[in-house]
C-alpha cells in the first residue's frame, strides 16, 4: 500500500516516487494495477494514477504492451545493484583568528552598503535586460569607465575593446595561459612572487622560469638567459618585498620584451593604496610599447567578494582572444558589471579611493607606531608606504616555527615568507579596525619575544 497525502508534494509524484522505490528495492515486479484500479483503490483520479504512470515510463521504469497495461522493467532489478550512500565530508570550516594579519584585506566596514545596494537596485529596475546574452569581453559601459579611469590615474593607453572583464586573478591568469599555449610553454615570474600565477601556469604545463628580484626590481642579466616568451612582474610595488622597478630599468625591460618578440604581465594589484606618494605610472603607458599586457582589479580597494578583475590586451592580442574564447562569457554577474559601472561613472570610486587611503593611512601609520613601541629594536622595517601591510625582519635569532605554533596557540594569524635566505613577516593592518591595531600588536608581541633564541 502507498500513503498518499495532501502535502505542498502532488499526488502523482508521491505515487510515482513511492513506486520507483519499490521497483529499485526489487520489491515490486511484473504486471502493474490498471489505471482504473489504483483510481479506485487510493481513491484518487485517473489522471493523477496516469501522471506517475507516464513519469516511470519515460524514465525507463515500467514498459507498456498494447492492450495488456504496464510492466516492471526487469532489467531495472537485475542488473541495478542497490548501493548505500556515500558518505559526504564536512567541508573544513574556515578558522576564524582573534587577530589576522593577512596583506590584502580590508575591514568590513569600509565598503559602501548603502549606495552599493542603491545603485543595485537601480540597474535590477532600468540597466539588465536579463532575455540577453552579456558581451563576451564584459559589458561594454564598464570597460569604457574602466578604460577612462585607467587613462587618468595610471596613464594606461587603451580602448574598451582592449579590456576583457574577469572574476579574479586566478581567471586572468588562466585566459592568458590559453592564449599563449600555442606561441610559447616557458612562463617566467620573479623571485620570490605571487605563488597564485605560478600556480596557473604550472597548471596548464608550462615551464617555469624563476627571476630574482634585485632591491631595483626584476633581474634584467638574468633575463637575457631565459626561455620564456611570456614574463610576470609586479612592478610598482613587488609582491611580496615591496621593490618598485626604476623608471630607467622599466624602459630596459620594454626593450627585452621588443627584442625578444616577449610579451610582459604587469600586475597593477594594489596601486591605488600609496600613502606618501604617487603611484608610479604604469608600464603599459610607457612609449606607447604593443608588449604589456596590464591587469588590474577591484578586490584590493573596493571588494574580494565581488570578483571583478580586468585586463588590457595590445591590440595585436585583441584577434586572438576573440578567436580562442569564442565560446566564452566574462564570469563576472551582469548584476555586479552593471552597478559598478554606475559606482564609477557618477564618480563614488574616486570618492571611495579617498576614503579607503584615508583610513587606510590611519591604520598603516598605527600599526607603524605599535611596532616600534612594542618590538622595539627587535626588528626593521623593510617595506612601508602603500599597500595593506608593513613587511618586517627579525634583528634577532627568532624560532620561526615556534613563532608559527605559538601564534596558532593564542589564536594569531601571521605571514611568513623567504626571501634571500631572509624570513620576512607581513604585518597586515587593513583588516583591522583601527581600535584593534594597538591590542593585536601586543599579542603578537608577546609571542615574538617568547620565541627569542638566546
Amino acid at each position: 500500500m502507498y500513503k498518499l497525502e495532501k502535502t505542498s508534494t502532488s499526488l502523482y509524484m508521491q505515487l510515482y516516487l513511492q513506486i520507483k522505490e519499490d521497483i529499485k528495492n526489487n520489491s515490486l515486479k511484473g504486471k502493474l494495477p490498471s489505471i482504473r484500479k489504483m483510481s479506485s483503490d487510493y481513491k484518487i483520479s485517473k489522471n493523477t494514477v496516469e501522471a506517475a504512470y507516464n513519469q516511470l515510463y519515460v524514465e525507463g521504469y515500467i514498459y507498456s504492451k498494447p492492450q495488456s497495461g504496464y510492466f516492471v522493467n526487469e532489467e531495472i532489478y537485475t542488473k541495478l545493484k542497490i548501493q548505500k550512500p556515500l558518505k559526504t565530508t564536512k567541508e573544513e570550516k574556515q578558522k576564524k583568528y582573534k587577530y589576522d594579519f593577512y596583506q590584502a584585506k580590508l575591514s568590513n566596514d569600509i565598503f559602501p552598503k548603502k549606495l552599493w545596494a542603491k545603485l543595485y537596485n537601480k540597474v535590477i529596475k532600468e540597466e539588465v535586460n536579463f532575455f540577453e546574452y552579456p558581451n563576451r569581453q564584459g559589458d561594454i559601459g564598464l570597460r569604457e569607465e574602466i578604460a577612462k579611469y585607467l587613462a587618468s590615474s595610471r596613464a594606461v593607453n587603451c580602448s574598451s575593446e582592449q579590456i576583457v572583464i574577469a572574476s579574479g586573478f586566478s581567471d586572468i591568469m588562466f585566459i592568458i595561459a590559453n592564449l599563449f599555449k600555442e606561441y610559447t610553454n616557458h612562463f617566467a615570474i620573479e623571485y620570490p612572487g605571487y605563488k597564485v600565477a605560478k600556480k596557473v601556469f604550472e597548471l596548464m604545463s608550462y615551464n617555469i622560469e624563476e627571476i630574482a628580484i634585485t632591491k631595483e626590481g626584476i633581474n634584467l642579466e638574468l633575463l637575457k638567459n631565459i626561455k620564456a616568451k611570456l614574463l610576470y612582474v609586479t612592478p610598482s610595488h613587488q609582491y611580496p618585498t615591496g621593490v618598485t622597478i626604476p623608471i630607467s630599468n622599466r624602459i630596459k625591460l620594454i626593450s627585452w620584451a621588443e627584442k625578444n618578440n616577449s610579451y610582459i604581465i604587469e600586475d597593477d594589484y594594489d596601486s591605488e593604496l600609496s600613502y606618501y606618494n604617487r603611484p608610479i605610472p604604469s608600464l603599459q603607458g610607457i612609449n606607447n610599447n604593443q608588449r604589456v599586457i596590464y591587469i588590474g582589479t577591484f578586490s584590493k580597494a573596493f571588494s574580494p567578494a565581488l570578483r571583478v578583475s580586468y585586463l588590457v590586451l595590445p591590440k595585436c592580442l585583441i584577434e586572438r582572444y576573440i578567436k580562442t574564447f569564442d565560446f566564452s562569457y566574462s564570469g563576472t554577474c551582469i548584476n555586479t558589471q552593471k552597478t559598478l559601472e554606475l559606482f564609477l561613472k557618477e564618480g563614488f570610486w574616486e570618492r571611495h579611493l579617498r576614503k579607503v587611503r584615508t583610513l587606510n593611512k590611519k591604520k598603516h601609520d598605527l600599526m607603524k607606531e605599535f611596532l616600534l613601541k612594542y618590538l622595539k629594536d627587535s626588528f626593521k622595517i623593510i617595506r612601508e608606504g602603500s599597500g595593506l601591510t608593513i613587511l618586517i625582519q627579525a634583528k634577532l635569532n627568532i624560532d620561526f616555527e615556534k613563532l608559527q605554533d605559538k601564534a596558532i596557540e593564542k589564536n594569531i594569524k601571521i605571514y611568513l615568507y623567504t626571501y634571500k635566505n631572509t624570513i620576512l613577516i607581513s604585518m597586515g593592518f587593513g583588516g583591522f579596525k583601527e581600535e584593534e591595531i594597538e591590542k593585536a600588536v601586543i599579542a603578537f608581541s608577546k609571542i615574538w619575544f617568547e620565541c627569542i633564541n638566546l
